[in-house]
């Protein structure tokens, strides 16, 4: 058994997810002016891409992965994927991951792997091949019975991602799953999404803060402005698709991490209040 229909590079052309003049804007409430939280931003994302955003705090990168998940409606603009519209509601094929650990407490890591599978009306037996599958692949196969407090915060992540892997997404959002984490772990953790990645085929978008995070995993790294969030530039990488965290040895990888900071630094600066930057 696999994962889902593992595809291979992305085909020149070809798009599989559509962003044109997208806007966020929260009205006023009280004495609060509105806030323009993201956009105008164009972006397209082409089948079995890996695209990490980056950006200064309060730029509008959850924002971003929230219109794109159908979790909030866009105020101008349009979102397609696989050339349906996207605008307040999860399409089918989309699955998300939050840096908030979102196991069960009460179920053990099996149960919290099939919840979605059992939610949906899936046949027991193909819950249990595809949760023990899952499990064994994100390396949880010896916790099975455990329930999440049991496990270390690198593990109960797997746990959600394993949840959400079963429901074998074509488009897999993730917002910042390991935040909370170790630097050492992240790295490790960085090689399971990878690994992945690749045996899905399925297109990912990753909002991260950490730079060293998105120059390893990603295609191209979206480098966002202060509010409103807009794409200063899109970096790619060039990084070959059978990658894992050895990269960062590679005196490439500190080049591309030095040009993305260098883009975010004055936005970052800007982001934080100061009127003047020095140069």
């Amino acid at each position: 058994m696999s994962l889902a229909g593992a595809s291979p590079a992305p085909a020149s052309g070809a798009v599989h997810v559509s962003l044109r003049g997208v806007s966020r804007i929260y009205p006023g409430r009280a004495a609060q002016p509105a806030l323009h939280a993201l956009g105008p931003i164009d972006l397209d994302l082409a089948p079995g891409e890996f695209f990490a955003v980056v950006g200064p705090s309060g730029c509008g990168k959850s924002t971003l992965l929230d219109v794109m998940a159908g979790l909030a409606t866009v105020s101008a603009g349009s979102i397609t994927f696989e050339g349906r519209s996207v605008n307040g509601a999860v399409p089918d094929g989309v699955g998300v991951v939050f840096q908030e650990d979102a196991s069960f407490p009460w179920l053990t890591v099996t149960d919290n792997v099939a919840f979605g599978l059992r939610e949906i009306g899936t046949p027991e037996a193909t819950v249990k091949e595809k949760v023990s599958y899952a499990l064994n692949f994100m390396g949880l196969g010896d916790f099975t019975q455990a329930y999440p407090a049991q496990l270390s915060g690198g593990m109960r992540q797997r746990v959600c991602i394993a949840r959400t892997l079963v429901l074998e997404p074509r488009l897999i959002l993730l917002d910042e799953p390991f935040g909370a984490l170790d630097q050492q772990t992240r790295l490790l953790m960085g090689d399971e999404l990878l690994r992945l990645w690749r045996e899905t085929g399925a297109t990912v978008l990753l909002i991260t803060h950490a730079l060293d995070e998105a120059t390893m995993l990603a295609d191209r790294v979206g480098v966002m402005s202060a509010r409103p969030g807009r794409f200063l530039e899109l970096v790619k990488t060039g990084w070959p698709r059978e990658r894992d965290s050895t990269i960062v040895a590679d005196s490439r990888f500190g080049q591309l991490t030095s040009r993305i900071w260098t883009l975010l630094r004055a936005e970052s600066l800007r982001a934080m209040g100061h009127s003047r930057i020095a140069r």
